[in-house]
């Protein structure tokens, strides 16, 4: 069983980590506004679940809308800042997201394999992707798995559709050779999905 499979989360809401932790010092957050309409983000970033802060700043590039809140302390970052996906509350996340259509939440997962979990309220574009990374060679699952982000309060389904997607990869796909590939997949059909919103 994963850590995260048993982890209880020190804060319930962001409010009550910001008293006891310091942001600039313990941790710190990024919000780059590019008025895209499709918001790539990675709420565990930094030493909170390894190499979410790098996948989800390729896959935004310079051209869609990105936000991190990324773990800074020397130790202990996953039991001390994780906030659980329903409950990650952080008002310059939830305003980015506010004005966005699409929100893409990139998470890492304990998992030896080499393999995508795809969740959240947006089934047409989890399987969209989900095509992409399967036809360059990464495993990728949309149902049946422990991390199916379905509920409302999900930071991924908070943005202005109500509905988004949650990537959880498994360590090999974070900084090893597929990550490049599933860069590629994922910006794709979020690029897809951009120029298809477009009038």
């Amino acid at each position: 069983m994963s850590r995260q499979a048993v982890h209880r989360d020190r804060y319930r809401r962001y409010a009550e980590l910001a008293a006891e932790q310091v942001e600039g010092r313990d941790y710190r957050v990024t919000a780059v506004r590019r008025g895209s309409g499709i918001a790539v983000i990675a709420p565990h970033g930094g030493r909170i679940e390894r190499g979410t802060s790098e996948v989800a700043r390729a896959i935004a590039g310079e051209d869609l809308d990105l936000y991190l809140f990324e773990g800074c302390l020397p130790s202990l970052n996953f039991e001390t800042l994780h906030l659980t996906s329903r409950h990650f509350d952080e008002p310059r996340a939830l305003a980015l997201i506010a004005g966005c259509h699409t929100v893409l939440a990139v998470h890492g997962v304990a998992d030896t394999g080499e393999r995508a979990l795809l969740g959240g309220r947006d089934s047409l574009l989890a399987c969209a992707i989900a095509d992409r990374l399967f036809v360059r060679g990464v495993r990728a699952q949309v149902s049946g798995h422990r991390y199916p982000g379905r509920d409302a309060a999900n930071v991924c389904n908070r943005g202005s559709s109500g509905q988004g997607v949650q990537l959880e990869l498994s360590d090999r796909l974070r900084g090893g050779p597929l990550e490049p590939a599933v860069v590629e997949a994922v910006r794709r059909a979020l690029l897809y999905r951009l120029s298809a919103s477009e009038p």
